[in-house]
């Protein structure tokens, strides 16, 4: 997977966060369609802290290659 992918689907999940925090209600943050949106929101969080880990790893076996 190269970089562009890897922004790419960086760029959705940052969508899928920001459609996520739209169907929050804050006044019931833990009930309903809240919940849910919470869960969205989270999981799309764990994608970018992984797709950014994965874009460093590559970055540090390109380096280690060159050597």
């Amino acid at each position: 997977m190269n970089k562009i992918v890897s922004i790419i689907l960086i760029l959705i999940a940052l969508a899928l966060i920001t459609y996520n925090a739209t169907l929050l209600d804050f006044n019931n943050l833990f009930k309903g369609d809240s919940i849910i949106a919470l869960i969205g929101i989270v999981a799309a969080l764990c994608a970018i802290v992984l797709l950014v880990i994965f874009m460093l790893s590559k970055k540090i076996q390109k380096k280690m290659d060159d050597n």
